[in-house]
Order: structure tokens, then sequence, then C-alpha cells
């Protein structure tokens, strides 16, 4: 039996599997709302059988977006413009998921393949980025941005709550809460970019302040039976790795305490000097840890493809979901594939539409 093909439930949610598709970035937005693109994109994923779908990284302020081209959950249109996305997702059997973030210092950047830097000073198309330290990233991120004030630190706490209620309203059953990839809940916890001498800098206690009383904050607002999840970079590949990872899982304690439901293990990427081991699923032995650690479910990404590998992890309880980006964008019907590949009947079938499951059912490659 696959366990990558086992239900899994948390609170009040059940996944059809463990595998998930990876809040991934489209840059396809217009004023922060979904256009054409978004709903055929989240439907199709769905469609293709994976248990969980996470809406890309959806800004809680114009200030927080990556680019002028993301998602945003700043008002009541962006809530009514994502309710067909979530019914899209639920119809096709999976569960709706939603990131909301801030981007702090990478904010105010051209797309990824349109030059992935900083838009210049005076193009109108940007603004000003905001950072706990007027420290910029580096590389193509130069822009230094402007240090936060507490009044500032207030605001976007109270932008994620806003962000958060209305995702709950938009029917959104599953919240990651953005605290990795050098943006702005990262930036706070990192040494690389928090030079704060106030009780949001200095030693890991307050560097996790600002973490710590987001999540609480949302906490209060997000419904006690949909899950409330982060996704947290907890290791940098700086040199520094099991001092980072050691506070990392210390905050991970915190947020369980704080009524965190699941973590989904990343990157820190707060610096572009990081020497960052890139392989096949080179990450689940750190997401093992953090789970064995903190008695937090995790999941994690970056390099998982292989199907047997993936149910291995979960088999062997190193992860509790399996997060995937760049396969599902190759191929949304991947779970369908790897039942085929681990010899799961049912749900090779049960993860698929009957216009696709009938006539794959009796398909024959030999």
């Amino acid at each position: 039996m696959s366990s990558l093909f086992d239900s899994f439930t948390l609170k009040g949610v059940t996944l059809r599997n463990r595998i998930a598709a990876s809040p991934m970035c489209q840059y396809m937005a217009e004023d922060g709302l979904p256009t054409d693109w978004h709903l055929p994109h989240y439907a199709g994923l769905a469609r293709g059988g994976a248990g969980l779908v996470v809406v890309e990284a959806s800004a809680v302020s114009p200030e927080g977006r990556i680019t002028p081209a993301d998602l945003g959950m700043w008002s009541d249109a962006h809530e009514e413009a994502l309710r067909p996305i979530v019914a899209a997702i639920e119809d096709a059997g999976a569960v709706p998921g939603i990131q909301i973030a801030h981007a702090g210092r990478k904010a105010s950047a051209n797309r990824p393949w349109e030059g992935d830097d900083h838009i210049p000073e005076g193009d109108p198309r940007g603004w000003t980025p905001i950072a706990p330290s007027p420290v910029a990233f580096g590389g193509g991120l130069s822009r230094a941005p402007e240090e936060m004030s507490l009044d500032d630190i207030e605001r976007v706490k109270a932008d994620f709550v806003a962000g958060a209620v209305r995702a709950r309203d938009a029917g959104f059953r599953w919240l990651v809460l953005h605290f990795a990839h050098g943006y702005l809940g990262q930036s706070f916890f990192s040494a690389h970019s928090n030079q704060r001498t106030d009780a949001y800098g200095g030693g890991a206690e307050n560097r996790a302040r600002f973490l710590l009383e987001t999540l609480e904050a949302v906490r209060g607002v997000w419904p006690d039976d949909r899950p409330l999840t982060a996704r947290f970079g907890v290791i940098e590949f700086d040199g520094r790795d099991e001092e980072t990872l050691s506070e990392a899982i210390g905050l991970s304690h915190r947020f369980r305490e704080a009524g965190l439901d699941f973590l989904d293990v990343s990157i820190g990427f707060s610096t572009p000097e990081a020497n960052i081991p890139w392989g096949p699923h080179f990450m689940v032995p750190t997401a093992a840890r953090v789970r064995e650690e903190t008695g937090l479910p995790v999941s994690t990404s970056w390099y998982i493809s292989d199907a047997e590998a993936a149910d291995a992890s979960v088999a062997k309880g190193e992860l509790d979901l399996v997060m995937l980006g760049r396969p599902l964008l190759a191929n949304p019907r991947w779970p369908y594939a790897a039942a085929k590949t681990l010899s799961v009947e049912k749900p090779a079938w049960a993860t698929l539409p009957a216009p696709y499951a009938h006539w794959l059912s009796s398909y024959r490659t030999e």
C-alpha cells in the first residue's frame, strides 16, 4: 500500500492524499486581482489529483507584493475575485489553501523573466520597499529598504489579520503564513537582514517577535477547525547552519504553542552568498528533524519529483505531506503518474475527473 496516497486529516480538514501543490507565484495578476490565467491554472492542478492546492503568495498590502503582477488579498474585491478559484479547486476534489505574504525588502521587483531585479527608483511601476532594517538583499535586489517604524510593524500585522479574514470568508480551508525566502517574516528572524536594537532585533527571541505576534493575531481570527500553517526558512546554508537551525527549531516550538498546526520546512534565502546543496530531496532530512524535535506535522519541497522516494519519505515518517512545484508545472497529472508507478489501483482513477479517468483507466503503453 502506498503511503503517498493515504488520506491526511488535520483539524477539520481531510486531504485525499499526501500530495500538495506548493504555492507558486504566477506573476499574472493585475492590481492584485486574478486574471483569465489563474482559474484554469488552479483548477488544472486540482483536477490532476493533488490533495491540497495552495494558491500563490497573495500580498496583504500593495507594498507587500514582490512584483506589480502579484496576487493580492488586501481588499474585498480580491476576496470576491478569488471565490471562483476556491470553488474550482473544491469541485475538483482538492482542498483549497492560500499563502498570505509580505515581500519586505524584496518588494518592487521585475518579474523573474523580465530581470528579477528591483524596479529603478522613479519608475512609476515601483514603490519603496520596507523591512526591519535598511539593508539591501544584494545582487539584482540592490535597493535598500526603509526601516520599519513600530507603527509600520503594527500596521503590517493588522494587514496579515485582514488578509486572513478575507481568506477565511472567501472559503479557503488551509492558510499558510509566508515566513520564508527572505521576505518580511524571514527578514525579521534572520541576522542577515535584521540589525534592529529595539524589541524586534538583537537576539533570537527578539528577532522572533514579529513572526510570533503575527501568528498569534491571525490565530485569533482563523477558524479552529481549519489548519493554520506557515512556510518557514529554517536554514540559510551560510556556514552557520546548526546555529540557525537550532534557533529555528526553538521558534517552531513556540509556533506550536501559539497555535500553529503544520509547518512547511524551507530555506531562508536571506543572503545571495548562500551555498545551497541543491539535489534530489535534499531538504527532507532537515524537515524530518524539525518534525521529530517539535512534534509538528511537516512538509517540504525542493527537487522532489521521484514518486518512490516521495512515498518512502511519507512511509518513514519523515514528511506528512509532499509539496510539489515544478513537477506539477511540467505535468499537472503527476499524482496519476505516481499512482501508476506505485501500482496504486483505485487512487489512480479516483483522483482524476471522469473525462480523464474513463479513458486512462484502460490505456496501455506496452
